[in-house]
This record gives structure tokens, C-alpha cells and sequence, in this order.
């Protein structure tokens, strides 16, 4: 077994967290929730790549997209599934690009 697999396997982080639309009603979300205490707001791109090969290296076996979505409890976005890597646009004019 991995020393990443390892490590979250011993670790219980106790937290919760929401995945926003970045809207300006998810921005207004995040804009008051930040004034909470012990509230963290963390911004991302609207552009995301998952390397299978990488993911793979990590836990010591393989990954692969399929395996990632059903490790996925939800997600938002145009996900594009190749067969090293998974990539989610939040645009979806970018990702109409791979379409058949």
C-alpha cells in the first residue's frame, strides 16, 4: 500500500464542505458564509484535469476513469472522460469540442 493511502486512511478531517456554481448567487454564498468563524472559502478554476497516471502512482494501483467517477459523489460541469485522464470544463462550448 501507498504512503498517501496510508496517511487518508488514518485520518478523520471531521469537516464538511459544499461545491458552489460560480455564480453570482454562489459567489454571494461564499461572500457571506466567509464572515462565519472556522469557515473556509476556497476558490478553483473552472477547469479541471485528472491524471490517471498520477492518481495511479499514488495509491499504488490502478486509476481509471471509471474507477474515479464511482469515487465521485458529484460533480457539475461538462466531465470529458479520456482513457488517461478525466478533464471537467466549466464551460461547456470547451468541452463541445470532444464531442462525436
Amino acid at each position: 500500500m501507498s504512503v498517501i493511502r496510508d496517511k487518508l486512511e488514518a485520518i478523520v478531517s471531521h469537516k464538511c464542505g459544499v461545491t458552489m456554481n460560480d455564480s453570482v448567487e454562489g459567489r454571494l454564498v461564499a461572500e457571506v458564509m466567509s464572515q462565519k468563524p472556522g469557515v473556509t472559502i476556497t476558490y478553483y478554476p473552472a477547469m479541471i484535469r485528472i491524471d490517471m497516471n498520477e492518481l495511479s502512482e499514488a495509491f499504488g494501483q490502478e486509476m481509471t476513469p471509471a474507477l474515479f467517477e464511482v469515487e465521485t459523489s458529484t460533480h457539475y460541469g461538462r466531465m470529458v472522460r479520456f482513457d488517461d485522464k478525466i478533464v471537467i470544463y466549466g464551460n461547456l462550448e470547451e468541452a463541445l469540442q470532444f464531442e462525436e
